[in-house]
């Protein structure tokens, strides 16, 4: 057990959160501590009867059963693995700038959620966060099912892909990497890379709750390109992933099997 503290405590301070919330709240449902149909998106409980609380715990609530187990294991791993490298690399030392983007990916995909009549939005979320991860780390070659290695800028495609073949349903990785692109884009490319305006930019706020841990001057990671950026927006990116024959990112509804 001490091992096990010392490794979550060794996590990134926000993926640690996140990562800790995608445990607790499956575990209350599968508990029965509170209903799952309080849990998920519904428009109607929303909007009508104002519980405003679906929109989180959506994102972080997965029906935990024999069908859908390892499913859940493997976009924990995701998590893990993507948030914290994200945190530590392009983020590194910009927890405003991290959770900003957080938020932004996060009211994206529940505005889709809201229209779309989604009730489950973990991996969307996910997704989202692994497709920034791969962009701003495009050229590190990753290695994917039977030894098969490409750059980190098509693993998400290339599970989607993986997942469209063995059957399994899309959407929730389809609207995870165009959230995804969404930020990457508005963010990174048009501003830096096709000198448009910059749209996005991280409240003031968020960096009093969360400043800087080092040079007091906000900005983001590495961008796509490699036109010379300023030093204030300098950062590292993360390493490879990892993949196998897993079903990454069927849909469910819930009282689905």
């Amino acid at each position: 057990m001490s091992d096990i503290g010392d490794w979550f405590k060794s996590v990134p301070f926000i993926t640690r959160y996140w990562f800790a919330g995608s445990i607790a709240v499956p575990l209350i449902g599968k508990l029965g501590l509170i209903s799952p149909v309080f849990l998920v998106l519904w428009p109607e409980a929303f909007f009508h009867k104002f519980q405003i609380w679906r929109p989180i715990t959506s994102t972080l609530y997965f029906p935990v059963g024999p069908g859908t187990g390892f499913l859940y294991l493997v976009n924990l791993y995701f998590l893990y693995q993507y948030s914290s490298r994200l945190e530590t690399g392009a983020f590194d030392g910009r927890p405003a700038d991290y959770i900003f983007m957080l938020l932004f990916n996060w009211l994206c995909i529940v505005i889709t959620g809201l229209m779309m009549d989604m009730q489950l939005l973990m991996i969307p979320l996910i997704m989202s966060v692994l497709y920034v991860w791969a962009q701003l780390n495009r050229e590190t070659v990753v290695s994917f099912w039977f030894g098969t290695r490409f750059k980190a800028c098509y693993l998400p495609w290339v599970i989607l892909g993986f997942n469209y073949i063995i059957g399994g349903s899309v959407v929730n990785e389809l609207i995870g990497n165009l959230v995804g692109h969404f930020y990457f884009f508005l963010m990174f490319k048009y501003p830096m890379d096709l000198g448009g305006r910059s749209f996005l930019s991280t409240p003031q706020f968020l960096y009093r709750w969360f400043p800087n841990r080092r040079g007091g001057v906000s900005g983001f990671g590495v961008p796509p390109t490699r036109r010379q950026v300023p030093q204030e927006q300098a950062g590292g990116g993360g390493g490879g992933g990892g993949g196998g024959r897993y079903n990454w990112g069927q849909g469910f509804r819930l009282g689905d099997d």
